[in-house]
């Protein structure tokens, strides 16, 4: 299956399909893989939330990331200088099980 993903403008798997295949794999109803994953999702977001970094052993780790404020380039008008706020992102380091599968 990952041998159809392709970097950049490749396919990729829709919340949806990634609810049909953990049902199909775990002979699970497809809501209770929805109420899981959304569960999950909404526990990781509430950790990031309350700055804490979430690692899931071999897969990666969940972190929040600060950026400072900056000049940036309207991409519609290149000549135009425009200030870029500073603001707290998300980030994810993939573990080196993910990063070995991959490969």
């Amino acid at each position: 299956m990952l041998n159809q993903f392709k970097k950049k403008g490749g396919v990729s798997m829709t919340k949806d399909e990634l609810i049909d295949s953990v049902a199909s794999k775990t002979d699970s109803s497809k809501k209770d893989v929805e109420r899981i994953l959304s569960a999950i999702m909404e526990t990781i977001t509430n950790s990031l939330t309350d700055g804490e970094k979430v690692a899931l052993t071999g897969f990666g780790t969940f972190d929040i990331s600060k950026r400072a404020a900056r000049v940036g380039v309207n991409p519609q008008n290149p000549g135009q200088k425009i200030q870029i706020p500073a603001m707290t992102v998300p980030k994810f380091k993939a573990g080196k099980s993910l990063k070995d599968a991959v490969k």
